[in-house]
Protein backbone atom coordinates (compact mmCIF):
# COMPACT_ATOMS: atom_id res chain seq x y z
CA UNK A 1 0.00 0.00 0.00
CA UNK A 2 1.29 3.43 -0.96
CA UNK A 3 1.99 6.28 1.39
CA UNK A 4 -0.09 8.78 -0.59
CA UNK A 5 -3.89 8.68 -0.65
CA UNK A 6 -5.77 8.83 -3.93
CA UNK A 7 -6.91 12.37 -3.05
CA UNK A 8 -3.33 13.47 -2.35
CA UNK A 9 -2.10 12.02 -5.65
CA UNK A 10 -4.94 13.81 -7.45
CA UNK A 11 -4.13 17.18 -5.89
CA UNK A 12 -0.42 16.81 -6.66
CA UNK A 13 -1.23 15.80 -10.23
CA UNK A 14 -3.64 18.66 -10.85
CA UNK A 15 -1.28 21.25 -9.39
CA UNK A 16 1.62 19.98 -11.53
CA UNK A 17 -0.52 19.97 -14.70
CA UNK A 18 -1.62 23.57 -14.03
CA UNK A 19 2.03 24.53 -13.75
CA UNK A 20 2.81 22.61 -16.97
CA UNK A 21 -0.02 24.34 -18.83
CA UNK A 22 1.03 27.83 -17.69
CA UNK A 23 4.57 27.09 -18.79
CA UNK A 24 3.19 26.13 -22.21
CA UNK A 25 1.20 29.31 -22.78
CA UNK A 26 -2.17 28.44 -21.27
CA UNK A 27 -4.25 30.50 -18.90
CA UNK A 28 -6.02 28.47 -16.21
CA UNK A 29 -9.71 29.41 -16.27
CA UNK A 30 -11.00 27.09 -13.58
CA UNK A 31 -10.08 23.98 -11.62
CA UNK A 32 -12.37 21.31 -10.23
CA UNK A 33 -15.40 22.75 -12.00
CA UNK A 34 -18.50 20.75 -11.08
CA UNK A 35 -21.90 20.85 -12.65
CA UNK A 36 -24.87 18.52 -12.92
CA UNK A 37 -23.05 16.21 -15.35
CA UNK A 38 -19.54 15.72 -14.03
CA UNK A 39 -16.42 17.39 -12.76
CA UNK A 40 -13.78 18.81 -15.05
CA UNK A 41 -10.34 18.86 -13.43
CA UNK A 42 -8.92 21.83 -15.34
CA UNK A 43 -10.32 24.28 -17.86
CA UNK A 44 -7.56 26.20 -19.61
CA UNK A 45 -7.21 28.28 -22.74
CA UNK A 46 -4.56 29.43 -25.12
CA UNK A 47 -4.93 31.62 -28.22
CA UNK A 48 -6.73 28.91 -30.20
CA UNK A 49 -8.32 26.39 -27.84
CA UNK A 50 -10.33 26.02 -24.67
CA UNK A 51 -9.08 22.77 -23.19
CA UNK A 52 -11.10 20.59 -20.85
CA UNK A 53 -8.43 18.55 -19.10
CA UNK A 54 -8.88 15.28 -17.24
CA UNK A 55 -5.93 14.60 -14.95
CA UNK A 56 -5.10 11.01 -14.01
CA UNK A 57 -2.36 10.50 -11.44
CA UNK A 58 -0.75 7.19 -10.55
CA UNK A 59 2.33 5.90 -8.83
CA UNK A 60 4.97 4.21 -10.94
CA UNK A 61 3.90 0.81 -9.64
CA UNK A 62 0.49 0.93 -11.38
CA UNK A 63 -0.14 -1.83 -13.91
CA UNK A 64 -2.16 0.40 -16.23
CA UNK A 65 -1.63 3.71 -17.95
CA UNK A 66 -3.48 6.50 -16.16
CA UNK A 67 -5.33 7.45 -19.37
CA UNK A 68 -6.89 3.97 -19.47
CA UNK A 69 -9.21 5.16 -16.68
CA UNK A 70 -10.81 7.67 -19.06
CA UNK A 71 -13.21 5.20 -20.60
CA UNK A 72 -16.09 5.97 -22.95
CA UNK A 73 -18.53 6.61 -20.09
CA UNK A 74 -16.12 9.10 -18.47
CA UNK A 75 -15.54 10.78 -21.82
CA UNK A 76 -19.28 11.25 -22.33
CA UNK A 77 -19.67 12.78 -18.87
CA UNK A 78 -16.81 15.21 -19.51
CA UNK A 79 -18.26 16.20 -22.89
CA UNK A 80 -21.71 16.80 -21.35
CA UNK A 81 -20.18 18.85 -18.53
CA UNK A 82 -18.17 20.90 -21.05
CA UNK A 83 -21.22 21.50 -23.25
CA UNK A 84 -23.20 22.64 -20.21
CA UNK A 85 -20.31 24.88 -19.06
CA UNK A 86 -20.13 26.53 -22.50
CA UNK A 87 -23.91 26.96 -22.71
CA UNK A 88 -24.01 29.02 -19.53
CA UNK A 89 -22.20 32.36 -19.29
CA UNK A 90 -18.98 30.87 -20.61
CA UNK A 91 -19.38 31.22 -24.36
CA UNK A 92 -16.19 31.42 -26.37
CA UNK A 93 -15.12 31.53 -30.00
CA UNK A 94 -12.23 29.20 -29.21
CA UNK A 95 -12.25 25.60 -30.37
CA UNK A 96 -13.06 23.19 -27.50
CA UNK A 97 -10.65 20.33 -27.00
CA UNK A 98 -10.59 17.36 -24.63
CA UNK A 99 -7.16 16.55 -23.24
CA UNK A 100 -5.88 13.98 -20.77
CA UNK A 101 -2.84 14.48 -18.57
CA UNK A 102 -1.12 11.39 -17.19
CA UNK A 103 0.94 12.14 -14.09
CA UNK A 104 3.32 9.61 -12.57
CA UNK A 105 4.11 10.33 -8.93
CA UNK A 106 6.67 8.69 -6.65
CA UNK A 107 5.55 7.17 -3.36
CA UNK A 108 7.06 10.22 -1.66
CA UNK A 109 4.89 12.60 -3.66
CA UNK A 110 7.38 13.82 -6.25
CA UNK A 111 6.14 14.19 -9.83
CA UNK A 112 8.24 11.89 -12.00
CA UNK A 113 6.62 12.61 -15.35
CA UNK A 114 3.71 14.25 -17.13
CA UNK A 115 2.39 12.88 -20.39
CA UNK A 116 0.04 15.50 -21.82
CA UNK A 117 -2.27 14.12 -24.51
CA UNK A 118 -3.88 16.85 -26.61
CA UNK A 119 -7.21 16.01 -28.24
CA UNK A 120 -7.28 12.66 -26.43
CA UNK A 121 -10.92 12.16 -27.38
CA UNK A 122 -13.54 14.07 -29.28
CA UNK A 123 -17.25 14.50 -29.72
CA UNK A 124 -18.98 12.68 -32.50
CA UNK A 125 -17.83 9.18 -31.71
CA UNK A 126 -16.76 6.69 -29.13
CA UNK A 127 -13.02 7.18 -29.31
CA UNK A 128 -10.91 5.43 -26.76
CA UNK A 129 -8.04 7.32 -25.23
CA UNK A 130 -4.87 6.33 -27.04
Amino acid sequence: MGILSTVSKGKIGEKSVCKYLRKNGYKIIETNMRNRYSEIDIIAENKQFIAFVEVKSRTGESQYRPADAVNVQKQRKIMLAARYYLSMDNRTSKQPRFDVAEVIISEKGKVESINYIENAFSQGGDYAVL
